[in-house]
């Protein structure tokens, strides 16, 4: 079983040299991936309601907010060599869909083959229209975006005549290591994400555990037979998020058929960070 890393790189755990040593020694300790996590800003008054609290509270302290994912896992990549980079996840209804594709592809380049495109729609509104982008129908906006951003991906010239994008034709360079493109995860655990993913790539589930995952790949099954496409090509990665987890979790998880189990670091302070980070090597590899 493969265990990732979700670490909230915020506050004094944001500085350079902290994150290097955290980098090397996820490496070093046998990490397969560390997952950015992705907020531009955190409104002051937040009425949208969190998808993985049970009161819908926002639980992340403003002055934690983490770095930006791309900026980091480039930071990351040049500390390390063999650690996966994922983001999880970028919200990308709210960005410029062409300068994603090329910060993707730059990432993906500078790591030598190494990133994972974590992708999600959003669920703070708030956030959206601080950055003056609509909420209504960013699932649409994100599918639209990804269409484009292929195409970007592609050798040679690109053009997109889309519902949220015209790309007139142009070229991106460099492309990635990866190819056709990094490896697209989709966060999301409901019937429109997972139908995302038979579509586009790979699913990655947050506060999902053993017991729930097979009701969750039966209807991705669903999704894929209608897009025909073989459910044994998606890639499988849950977080327990909040949940404790241990090896007998992890050997649940397996036979569930996950082939990544992604564990939460979100704790203030360098010292509590690494604790937590210790805890998990000795507890799961």
């Amino acid at each position: 079983m493969k265990v990732g890393v979700m670490p909230l790189f915020g506050g004094e755990t944001s500085a350079p040299d902290y994150v290097a040593r955290i980098a090397r020694g996820l490496e070093e300790r046998g990490f397969y991936a560390v997952w950015a996590v992705d907020h531009i800003l955190i409104p002051k008054v937040i009425s949208s309601a969190y998808p993985y609290a049970k009161d819908g509270s926002f639980p992340v302290d403003p002055k934690m907010l983490g770095l930006e994912p791309f900026g980091l896992l480039c930071f990351i990549a040049a500390h390390t060599t063999r650690l996966r980079l994922a983001t999880g996840v970028v919200v990308l209804p709210q960005r410029n869909p062409a300068l994603t594709a090329k910060q993707a592809a730059d990432l993906d380049v500078l790591s030598g083959g190494r990133f994972d495109f974590g992708i999600g729609v959003g669920w703070l509104a708030e956030e959206f229209e601080a950055l003056g982008v609509p909420f209504d129908r960013r699932g649409a906006r994100s599918d639209d975006y990804l269409r484009m951003m292929q195409k970007l991906w592609a050798d040679g010239t690109a053009s997109y005549e889309g519902e949220f994008y015209t790309l007139p034709e142009c070229w991106q360079y460099p492309k990635s290591v990866q190819r056709p493109h990094p490896p697209l995860w989709f966060g999301g655990e409901g019937h429109v994400a997972l139908r995302r993913v038979a579509r586009f790539g790979h699913w990655y589930g947050v506060d999902v555990l053993p017991e729930q995952v097979p009701e969750k790949l039966a209807l991705l099954k669903e999704h894929c037979d209608r897009e025909g496409r073989d459910i044994k090509d998606v890639q499988i990665a849950v977080s327990p998020y909040g949940n404790a987890c241990d090896r007998d979790m992890l050997k649940r998880y397996e036979d569930a058929g996950v082939h990544q189990v992604v564990v939460a670091a979100f704790v203030p302070g360098q010292d509590a960070m690494e604790r937590a980070i210790d805890d998990y090597a000795r507890a799961l590899l």
